[in-house]
């Protein structure tokens, strides 16, 4: 789930998108990208697996106090790999638009 925080629609904002994300115990996103935007997010509480490149083959874990950097265009998935804890992440992009442009990808599982 997503709840704005600083938006367009929250407070004006022409240029920044900023948020709480929530996720939910063995939730994932599918592959998917944010076009030119770049995203910066920060991990509250619970801990995350983040997998990227064209075909998801890196894999990074993040925990609470991690600050993750995410690069216009790059190809990514967010996972929660507990099956009891969400996780909750404030997430930033530098765009008002809900950019998120889903790719089908061979996965490197």
């Amino acid at each position: 789930s997503r709840l704005a925080g600083v938006a367009q629609a929250t407070a004006g904002a022409k240029h920044v998108w900023m948020g709480l994300v929530t996720m939910g115990p063995g939730a994932k996103s599918g592959a998917h990208h944010h076009g030119h935007c770049e995203s910066a997010i920060y991990i509250i509480s619970g801990h995350a697996r983040f997998r990227w490149g064209n075909h998801l083959e890196h894999v990074s874990e993040a925990g609470p106090g991690d600050f993750i950097y995410v690069p216009p265009h790059l190809i990514h998935q967010e996972i929660n790999p507990s099956n009891s804890e969400p996780i909750e992440m404030i997430v930033a992009r530098d765009s008002a638009e809900g950019v998120a442009v889903n790719v089908e990808t061979p996965s490197a599982e």
